[in-house]
């Protein structure tokens, strides 16, 4: 062996000497050293180009902060999330309006089919990479330097995240240079799962079946599918999967809500086909499934176009988002240490708050839940858009803000009217105008007109009660007079009724004997009570002028607050303040904000229920008892109407113990609502019957609250009924014999006092200057007109009996003395309401008393407060109500 290895030793040395392996030698030595050399410089460049590389990337992000854990993962999960509204009783609304809709869901609450969906689509490599893929992003590049026609993109979840949440969607090297360094960083401070809950709750989805843009998986499956992410099938999960590569195009509506035609539907079917493609490639589904799920019709499914909710209840929506911006500015001023008073004090320190108010709630997902009885706000918007009887519809003119285009609209009598719980003071139902696409302003709540007649229980008799200046029967006097030119008068200008009761005089609205009362009263600040009773827009004005009696109010008064008002007679004199918010839950399930009741003493309880027995006469009787004829059922009710200048508004405000309900009509742009009343009947006919059919339509929903379960006003200790004089108020006596009246007193402040009226059986020069006081006037119409009614009576009573003497002579006669009789039986005491007040003591020819009967169409109110020299220019005025109990004929009536 050791013979055989020197031999082949040996042999290699020869063959080493020989002069082809020297060359051979030689040659292979260079081409080791060029090899070598080349590699160092391909090391080289390769060191050179990452160290450029290295250096732009890191000139790319050198601005880029170095982020925390936590203010990575609070970046990550502040996500805009849609708040919605609620109807009373939890009844879904909608969601409050936003540029874009998004419902937050857990990845538990997501099927397994959308998960394999968006991994196989989007990041097959998902579990596998620490944030990117590096051959992805290379890919990219090359694609990109080259300007590749295709674009395969190589973002992962990870990185879709950071783009969304904390970059933006800016197209350069810089914003991908961050966003790489920012999806590596982020893998250390989430979980996978974390990351792809966090990518589902933020991508977005295209629109949804209203139009609007959604965002989220679950606000996807909803509003696609009208399913929960959870229930999504293979086919749908397929469909929702496909569309963040191009939402638009993909989504199956367009921005009006409606379906898109079926080439457009195509786009995103087709879509889905290749998400289902990519499942089965990467093992997601069976080839069962796979075929199946292409044969699925996806048309089927797709969601039916949804009216959005401030398109079906415009007028609710809005005013439940501005009710609840109000609170939530209160909150957040609140927590910013500022005093909430400041914000109805200061007005840009409220605006401010209020706009942040606005976009907190239309992206934290709150739950905003009101009080809001939708089956009653269905069935009075029937009533509303159903009554024929509102009058003429004009046209206005309208100038675009935008294109400056000027058109013409119409001007209808547009309406308002609420319902409020007496005790708790929910607004459960309202009508906020006849039509929200010709008039956003709700006018239940918003508009701010003269109240007219409505007033007067308010400011002049339930005060004048509280004070101990009247009781319910005191005299009054109706009487005109004349103070720095102005000359008020009731609606029929010749009306002088003389002396009356207050309570005469409230039930058929009176003008003159309210605005005398309430100077007599004035010294107490009576206005003060209406701000107690909430009225945010008096005047200093208000408090002194003689006409706010009769609702000239400077600035107006709402539905809601006049209402409102009303309602505190039902509570007894207490002021429970209205709400529509009841409470505000966030994302997490905190409730932040719930209603507590505030309530104030405003009048007694014996002033509340005189007054409130006062005002049943109204219906009983008075300028209402059209609408308590046309109820469809019976309850203990009160209530007062009311009609302003030249009939530019009508009022009917009434009231059970449980709820009140309100109602007013008019044209925005204030003009006479008297005008075509033999086709649409007196104005304050129509209000009467709206008011009914309105309290009908609550009955038709909740008649335990129409009827008040059956409940009556309770009349409280203090509240006595007495016997007194009818001309002086004071304690009856001799001297008033034949004039004796009943009445309720409130024990506690006020009863008929001795009678010190009269000297010598006629009444004294004090009493007269009293009774007229503070404006004086003619003392001879206290008794005057009742006077020669009674002599008329008794005029015609000897005709009558003369004609009954000679009733049998001839046929003839017999005949004409019938005529007679019947024309004469019109005017005889069994159709003559006794007389409040009998004759004149002061008067030499001493009568029995004349007639205060009068027809109800001349019952109305008339107002003449405007010539005052007290009155406020900008001020509407309040008159009384006309009362035209009849209701307009069928045939007449005219579609609106």
């Amino acid at each position: 062996m050791k013979e055989w290895i020197a031999n082949i030793n040996q042999k290699i040395d020869e063959l080493s000497k020989t002069t082809r392996m020297k060359y051979f030698r030689i040659t292979s030595s260079v081409i080791w050293n060029l090899l070598l050399i080349f590699i160092l410089f391909i090391v080289m460049g390769f060191v050179f180009v990452g160290s450029i590389g290295a250096g732009y990337f890191a000139s790319l992000v050198k601005d880029e902060p170095l982020r925390s854990k936590a203010e990575m993962r609070s970046a990550i999960f502040d996500y805009d999330e849609t708040s919605t509204l609620y109807f009373a009783s939890n009844k879904y609304l909608g969601k409050m309006r936003t540029d874009l809709e998004r419902q937050e869901t857990s990845l538990d609450k997501v099927s397994p089919n959308v998960t394999h969906a968006v991994l196989a689509t989007e990041d097959e490599y998902f579990y596998q990479h620490n944030g990117i893929v590096p051959k992805a992003v290379v890919r990219g590049l090359l694609q990109d330097v080259s300007n590749s026609n295709t674009q395969t993109g190589g973002s992962t979840l990870t990185q879709q995240l950071i783009k969304n949440q904390i970059l933006t969607n800016e197209v350069s090297y810089e914003r991908k240079a961050k966003e790489l360094l920012l999806a590596m960083r982020l893998e250390h401070f989430m979980t996978k799962d974390e990351i792809l809950e966090a990518y589902l709750n933020v991508i977005p989805y295209g629109r949804n079946a209203s139009g609007r843009n959604i965002a989220g998986v679950e606000t996807a499956a909803e509003g696609i599918f009208n399913k929960s992410a959870k229930n999504l099938n293979l086919a749908q999960a397929a469909y929702i999967a496909g569309i963040p590569q191009s939402p638009f195009a993909y989504t199956p509506f367009t921005q009006g809500g409606k379906l898109k035609d079926a080439k457009s539907l195509q786009l995103g079917i087709n879509r889905m086909k290749t998400v289902l493609y990519r499942m089965h490639e990467t093992g997601y589904i069976t080839d069962q499934q796979y075929k199946k799920a292409l044969k699925y019709n996806i048309k089927k499914d797709f969601r039916k176009p949804e009216v959005r909710p401030e398109e079906k209840y415009p007028y609710v929506t809005y005013e439940i988002e501005n009710r609840a911006k109000d609170i939530m500015a209160k909150i957040l001023a609140k927590k910013d240490g500022i005093d909430v008073d400041r914000l109805d004090q200061e007005d840009k320190l409220k605006e401010k708050y209020v706009i942040l108010a606005d976009r907190e709630l239309r992206s934290k997902g709150y739950k905003i839940y009101s009080t809001i009885d939708k089956k009653m706000y269905d069935t009075m918007q029937k009533v509303k858009d159903n009554f024929p009887y509102y009058g003429t519809t004009f046209t206005k003119q309208v100038t675009d803000s935008e294109t400056g285009k000027v058109s013409n609209v119409p001007d209808p009598v547009q309406v308002g009217s609420i319902v409020i719980e007496n005790k708790t003071g929910r607004i459960l139902s309202f009508v906020g105008g006849r039509d929200h696409k010709l008039e956003e302003l709700n006018h239940a709540t918003q508009a701010k007109r003269s109240n007219g007649s409505t007033m007067k229980p308010l400011l002049v008799y339930a005060p004048a009660i509280q004070y101990g200046v009247i009781g319910a029967g005191s005299p009054v006097a109706d009487v005109k007079f004349s103070i720095n030119g102005w000359s008020p008068s009731n609606y029929t200008e010749t009306d002088e009724r003389g002396l009356i009761s207050a309570r005469e005089a409230l039930k058929d609205s009176q003008n003159l004997p309210a605005i005398r009362l309430y100077a007599q009263i004035m010294n107490y600040r009576p206005a003060g009570l209406l701000k107690k009773n909430g009225f945010t827009s008096l005047d200093a004005d208000d408090y002194t002028n003689y006409a706010t009696a009769i609702g000239a109010l400077k600035y107006g008064v709402t539905i809601e607050e006049n209402t409102n008002a009303y309602a505190t007679f039902a509570n007894g004199g207490k002021f429970v303040d209205a709400y529509m918010i009841s409470k505000i839950v966030d994302n997490n399930g905190k409730t932040i904000y719930k209603h507590k009741e505030k309530t104030k003493t405003v009048y007694s309880k014996q002033t509340a229920y005189i007054t409130t027995d006062m005002l049943r006469d109204v219906l009983k009787q008075g300028t209402g008892a059209t609408a308590n004829s046309n109820l469809k059922f019976r309850a203990d009710f009160a209530a007062k109407t009311g009609t302003s200048q030249e009939y530019k508004d009508v009022w009917l405000v009434g009231y059970n113990p449980d709820i009140s309900l309100g109602v007013w009509m008019g044209y925005d742009q204030p003009k006479t609502l008297y005008q075509a009343n033999g086709v649409y009947g007196e104005p304050s006919t129509r209000i009467n019957l709206l008011w009914a059919r309105l309290m009908n339509a609550v009955y038709d929903t909740n008649p335990t609250l129409a009827t008040a379960n059956g409940k009556t006003f309770k009349q409280p200790s203090g509240v006595v009924s007495q016997t007194f004089c009818g001309i002086t108020g004071n304690a009856y006596t001799d001297a008033c014999s034949g004039n004796s009246r009943t009445d309720l007193f409130n024990a506690n402040v006020m009863l008929p006092g001795a009678e010190t009226a009269f000297s010598g059986g006629v009444l004294s020069n004090a009493f007269k200057q009293k009774i007229l006081s503070p404006f004086g006037g003619d003392y001879s119409k206290l008794f005057g007109a009742k006077e020669k009614e009674e002599k008329e009576k008794k005029k015609k009573e000897k005709e009558k009996k003369k004609e009954t003497e000679n009733n049998s002579e001839t046929n003839t006669n017999n005949t004409n003395n019938n005529k007679t009789d019947n024309k004469n039986n019109k005017n005889s005491p069994n159709n003559t309401k006794k007389p409040v007040n009998s004759n004149d003591p002061n008067s030499s020819n001493q009568n029995d008393g004349n007639s205060n009967d009068k027809s109800k169409d001349k019952s109305n109110e008339k107002d003449n407060s405007n010539d005052s020299n007290n009155q406020n220019d900008s001020g509407n005025t309040g008159t009384g109500d006309s009362n035209n109990h009849q209701e307009p004929s069928k045939d007449d009536e005219k579609t609106q």
